[in-house]
């Protein structure tokens, strides 16, 4: 009997319905199951009850910095979600913020297979340091 294919499940959280859509709608016709919050509560309770392979967030969600404790918190996560901080803007306003370790993806709807490789490299190398942590037990 063939197996269903499981897609790599990614939460977009960002506060504006029409970013959320956007990316939302790229990201299923790229083959992503997709999950969106409009607030970092929501945010905080759809990684407590689901597993991401990535979750990607604008910086400010709520207020200043809300994306970035939204990120933090699901690199805690025991399933290990690759992050990485969104904008839809050119000029990235998120540029402002320290984001460490984070990736900084700029989402532009004009290059689609840009953003679709952005992704797909994130969720790999997610895989690779799954895949290093469990040879290495």
């Amino acid at each position: 009997m063939p197996r269903s294919l499981e897609l790599a499940r990614v939460l977009v959280v960002d506060d504006e319905l029409s970013s959320r859509l956007t990316l939302q709608t790229l990201l299923e016709a790229g083959g992503y199951s997709v999950d969106v919050a409009g607030s970092a509560a929501e945010a905080f309770s759809k990684l407590d009850q689901g597993q991401y392979e990535l979750v990607l967030s604008e910086a400010e969600v709520d207020s200043p910095q809300a994306g970035l404790r939204v990120l933090s918190y699901a690199r805690v996560k025991p399933y290990k979600p690759a992050t990485a901080l969104v904008t839809a803007y050119r000029e990235t306003k998120a540029s402002r913020y320290p984001v460490g370790d984070e990736q900084q993806v700029s989402i532009n709807a004009e290059n689609v297979s840009a953003l679709l490789g952005q992704v797909a490299d994130l969720i790999g190398m997610r895989a690779q340091r799954r895949a290093n942590r469990a040879a290495a037990q």
